[in-house]
């Protein structure tokens, strides 16, 4: 089987390092995240028998749609599954038509009307782009100047481009986060092994949010008990949903969650993997990924079963000088060949045999071992010989006990 990966940042080179392990894969091969009738092109040429869609902005185009139109076995939601995640506003709306809790909020597209609300609001809150902002589109505000920064940011300098013209202002939830990666037919839907991936870009939750610094699994604060909630008031209320919409969905879904001392809230819908979060989930994973997605295609999920590691995963993400704002690039990577465990690579690029840096969040480092407090450890120790000019990461990933988290 020849399997096509649309995207090449950290989550799709852990896919492919999964992918790769199934005996019915002969070719893997992974390509940026093109035009979609380029990467039609590409998949038809290729002879490509699956198309896995990394990203979340080919599946918002509706590249599942066309694939499937032209008949090609894609994975991934269609466009209207892609809805979840693209946009905010819609997300609140389908989680409240199906009873699904998440924090209340009111949604402004004018900058005026936000602010004066803004003036009659408890702080802290959050402000939320509508659309897709990679990651970086949501703001904790503790006072009603950073939130008109905030709101100025998103709808008048326009940060994220058309993504902030909408925003939403909710209820900042007191509690700790967790990451649930699921995958489902449209029929069934089963969850993967939990975790909890780390936002912030500095030590200890400060700083400015990112796409992800690192991540940990399973998530060290998350009982059965909760789980057992997360699978019946949200994980199956949001399947009913998908059903009773009508929407096409063989794919991947992540829930963001908030876990507070009452319940368990959605924070928001991805319509695929995390990223990190992948990096560190995968590597526990010990069912054939490949036959898993093909049993969702065929919506035989309900056929197969989920088997995982009993250890402890952590992933750490090194990012390059200045990100998640103006970041450097072009410098020169070494060290690689001294790491030890499980290292994916994502905004690097090779020339003449060197790998050097083009994007922000450039490698990283996992480990699985039996306690999570190993598992760190090799993770730091294989970063201690990687370099490059501007080279920064946390330092506090799947440090538990000592308010890493």
């Amino acid at each position: 089987m020849k399997v096509l990966i649309i995207g090449n940042g950290g989550r799709e080179n852990a896919l492919s390092w999964k992918i790769r392990q199934s005996p019915s894969v002969e070719h893997c091969q992974m390509v940026p995240a093109e035009p979609k009738e380029d990467l039609l092109a590409t998949a038809l040429s290729g002879g490509y028998d699956l198309t896995v869609v990394g990203p979340e902005g080919p599946l918002n185009d509706g590249i599942v749609d066309l694939f499937k139109a032209r008949g090609l076995r894609v994975f991934g939601p269609s466009q209207a599954g892609a809805k979840l995640e693209s946009s905010k506003v819609d997300a609140k709306i389908f989680m409240e038509k199906y009873g699904i809790k998440t924090a209340p909020y009111e949604v402004f597209d004018d900058f005026y009307a936000s602010t004066a609300y803004l003036r009659r609001c408890r702080f802290p809150l959050v402000i939320k782009a509508d659309g897709l902002a990679n990651g970086k589109g949501v703001v904790i505000c503790h006072t009603f100047e950073e939130g008109e920064k905030a709101l100025e940011d998103l709808m008048v300098r326009k940060q994220f481009n058309q993504s902030g013209e909408r925003v939403i202002i909710e209820t900042f939830l007191e509690g700790f986060e967790a990451s649930m990666l699921c995958i489902t037919d449209g029929v069934r839907i089963k969850p993967f092994i939990s975790a909890m991936d780390y936002k912030r870009a500095e030590d200890y939750n400060r700083g400015l949010n990112t796409g992800g610094m690192g991540a940990v699994a399973p998530n060290p604060f998350l009982t059965r008990s909760h789980l057992e909630v997360f699978e019946k008031e949200i994980m199956e209320k949001t399947l009913n949903g998908i059903k009773n919409e009508k929407i096409d969905y063989h794919g991947f879904l992540y829930f963001g969650l908030m876990v507070t001392a009452e319940d368990i809230f959605v924070l928001e819908y991805n319509v695929r993997l995390g990223d990190p979060e992948t990096q560190a989930v995968l590597p526990l994973m010990k069912s054939d990924l490949v036959d898993v997605m093909l049993a969702t295609l065929d919506e035989e999920l309900e056929h197969r079963s989920l088997a995982w590691l009993d250890k402890r995963s952590c992933c750490v993400v090194a990012c390059s000088g200045g990100y998640p704002q103006t970041f450097q690039k072009h410098k020169k990577i070494t060290g690689l060949e001294r790491v030890e465990n499980n290292l994916f690579l994502s905004g690097v690029y090779q020339k003449d045999g060197e790998y050097s840096t083009n994007a922000g969040r450039v490698l990283s480092i996992n480990a699985v071992d039996d306690s999570l407090e190993n598992a760190r450890a090799r993770c730091y120790k294989d970063l201690q010989n990687i370099s490059f000019e501007g080279m920064y990461y946390r330092k506090d990933i799947g440090k538990i006990e000592e308010g890493g988290k």
